[in-house]
């Protein structure tokens, strides 16, 4: 039988890699979950190679995206709040599917409850769509009698991290796009526009100062090489992303981010946000904090951060408080810290967790119209001085050309 790789968390609330040999992913995962652990996500198999990078999200089943994951817990949660039973809410929330691909999904979840399942095991049979904690929060739910309240909990968790995500895209796309055109301009006018006067001041033997023979022999390098350029960043793009899919680089890298300058404190705030908002919404549901924690580092999306977070539930474990862990590890917002370590004193951590992610999220947003309300004039500035800066150059041999002609 196929050997199954995953991560969970074991009865002692440590995480652990489990092997288990089964038919099926879907036989796996009901193993684990009759072992009582809980399960966080398939492990990456060791010597998967460049193919599976490069297929990882290609082909297979088909998957909820985060927008469609959204939307889905937002209606579901409307239509049990309303009174549907859930069956009808399903088959209502498939109906208005915005794709035949996300209304299979929802379709074949549906059957499975028809079919007399727990909607937690339904959505365990799409791991490709309903991360560990989402399950692991709606079996939370069912079991608890209180299904449309966590799934309202679930739906404002999603929303806001893709509100988040969605402001700082949309804040930077306009620096990101200036600078593009910027360099396109300059680059067209290094190898279009400057080139069609040197025949001008060869004809008059004119020589040509040192800051245009500069801009020539750069010229004439972008034109000459561009082709090789652009094969370069063809091939470096897949290469990049086979380098951070080792664990050793993508730490280096992921710490190298966060010590940047303005991007880093912003992705600070960002990482801060999330970790509190994902924190706060396990606790508010009843799942204790250890586990909680190992869940939240599997989701978290930076390893240095998940470092800092594995170390904090390890101190959490042996009795030495959240607060004083996330202190040690010296990269979480110092917010972040004293608002925990407030509702570890008063027993609020779910509480504050959630008061810490609304003040995170909008330094966040914040921080993006500061970093954005420093970048387009940065560039401006920079894309007007080198056009200053080849137009003077053009002038001056000009100016020589003019002297010559008296």
């Amino acid at each position: 039988m196929p050997d199954f790789v995953f991560r969970v968390i074991d009865r002692a609330g440590a995480p652990a890699r489990l092997a288990i040999d089964a038919v099926s992913e879907a036989e796996a995962i009901e193993t684990i979950k009759r072992r009582g652990l809980i399960l966080l996500g398939a492990a990456p198999r060791r010597g998967a190679g460049l193919l599976a990078l490069f297929n990882r999200d290609i082909g297979g089943a088909p998957r909820l995206g985060a927008d469609a994951l959204a939307d889905f817990t937002r209606e579901l949660a409307a239509m049990l709040g309303a009174g549907l039973d859930l069956e009808r809410a399903l088959r209502f929330a498939a109906g208005t599917a915005a794709t035949p691909r996300v209304r299979a999904i929802i379709l074949a979840i549906c059957d499975k409850v028809r079919d007399g399942a727990a909607l937690w095991r339904a959505l365990g049979h799409e791991p490709r769509s309903f991360p560990p904690f989402y399950v692991g929060l709606v079996r939370a739910g069912e079991e608890s009698g209180a299904l449309a309240a966590t799934l309202e909990d679930l739906a404002e968790l999603l929303e806001r991290n893709r509100s988040l995500r969605a402001a700082m895209i949309a804040g930077l796309t306009y620096p990101a796009l200036l600078a593009l055109a910027a360099t396109g301009a300059i680059v067209f006018l290094l190898t279009n526009v400057l080139p069609e006067f040197v025949p001008i001041f060869a004809e008059n033997g004119v020589p040509l100062p040192a800051t245009t023979r500069l801009l020539l022999t750069i010229g004439q390098a972008c034109a000459a090489s561009w082709p090789y350029a652009l094969a370069l960043f063809a091939l470096a793009i897949p290469g990049i992303r086979l380098l951070l899919a080792r664990p050793a680089p993508r730490l280096r890298f992921d710490r190298l981010v966060l010590r940047l300058p303005l991007l880093g404190a912003l992705l600070r705030e960002a990482l801060a946000a999330r970790f509190t908002r994902t924190l706060g919404t396990l606790l508010g549901n009843g799942v204790a904090l250890v586990p909680a924690m190992a869940i939240v580092q599997n989701v978290i999306g930076n390893r240095a951060a998940a470092l800092a977070i594995a170390t904090a539930a390890d101190a959490a474990r042996h009795g030495k408080g959240l607060a004083a862990g996330l202190a040690a590890a010296r990269l979480m917002p110092e917010r972040t810290v004293q608002l925990l370590r407030l509702g570890e004193e008063t027993g609020q951590l779910g509480r504050m967790a959630l008061r810490a992610a609304a003040i995170h999220e909008e330094r966040a947003r914040l921080g993006v119209q500061k970093l954005v309300s420093l970048l387009v004039p940065a560039i401006t500035i920079v894309m007007g001085g080198a056009i200053g800066f080849i137009v003077a150059s053009l002038l001056l041999a000009m100016l020589g050309l003019d002297a010559l002609a008296h």
